[in-house]
């Protein structure tokens, strides 16, 4: 019987499964890691295409053609005010699709940002045969409770295009009680907390009998890591405007190594209590090359 596998769709990172003797075994991909970040590159000189840690390794040096966050625009009109606010703070070019909804600019062309996310599951299903050495069809794939009926629709087509067989979408919050095997403790309200890479939800699930209601959802679709990781980057770069009097964020490739610089240190703080972030030639004026050195505190974070 061939294998279904599940998999979290994150606007960060993306994982997957597979039941192993009744039991979620988490699958590793091509590069060894249990995540796969979820990006797409386009190298326009050799007209290659990188997918996961390949792609978020080139962003520095090609900002434009690297295409993260994809989830945040599934779905979403061009003129809402939320994704006008992001035109301002990604380094690839946002544009609108007939009929009005958000595109991505990739390659010159604009695309649905399900075909973005297609290309991270199409990875995610090639790492998973490779893994399980066998062909794998089908899946199922989780989305968060609030997406409506057209984003659910387009996670499922992107699925299709990846190859695969969307045998169910799930929503994550269900998908978590599940794992914790909420569902054989008898009827029960549960509240679930996610707080992911682009979006802090909180969901009311009534549990009986097997079935997993959504009682109510709501949260805030630009709560989470990569908006902390923004949040860094202003404080950084106001910190640097104050001492240099330039504004890294005009320069697109400062401010991309800013943005992975931000991420690795608010990592970093989980662990440590204070960092050093140390970001030599970052920018340049008429008296030479500027470096920004800083400490940051977990407290200060």
């Amino acid at each position: 019987m061939a294998k279904v596998i599940g998999i979290d769709l994150g606007t960060t990172n993306s994982a997957m499964a597979v039941m192993e003797a009744g039991e979620p075994q988490i699958i590793e991909n091509a590069e060894g890691r249990r995540t796969t970040p979820s990006v797409v590159a386009f190298n326009a000189k050799t007209d290659e295409r990188f997918v996961g840690e390949l792609a978020r390794r080139q962003a520095i040096t090609n900002p434009e053609n690297t295409i993260y966050s994809a989830k945040r625009f599934i779905g979403r009109r061009f003129d809402d005010a939320s994704v006008q606010e992001d035109v301002k703070k990604v380094s690839f070019k946002l544009g609108g699709m007939d009929g009005g909804d958000a595109g991505i600019v990739l390659d010159g062309k604009t695309s649905a940002p399900a075909e973005i996310s297609a290309m991270v599951l199409r990875k995610l299903k090639e790492d998973a045969e490779a893994k399980l050495g066998e062909t794998v069809d089908q899946a199922v794939i989780t989305v968060p409770a609030y997406f409506n009926d057209s984003q659910r629709e387009a996670t499922k087509i992107a699925g299709q295009v990846a190859g695969l067989e969307v045998l169910r979408i799930i929503n994550e919050p269900t998908a978590a009680s599940l794992a914790y095997g909420l569902d054989k403790e008898g009827e029960r309200t549960i509240a679930v907390y996610d707080l992911g890479g682009g979006t802090f939800d909180v969901t009311i699930l009534a549990l009986g009998e097997g079935v997993f209601e959504v009682k109510s959802t709501n949260g805030d679709t630009h709560l989470g890591g990569d908006d902390f990781d923004l949040n860094l980057v202003d404080y950084l770069a106001e910190e640097f405007k104050k001492e240099n009097l330039i504004d890294l964020r005009d320069d697109v490739s400062a401010h991309q190594r800013l943005r992975v610089e931000s991420e690795r240190v608010k990592i970093e703080l989980s662990s440590v209590a204070s960092t050093e972030i140390n970001l030599p030639f970052i920018s340049a004026d008429s008296s030479g090359p500027k470096h920004l050195q800083s400490t940051l505190t977990r407290a200060k974070l």
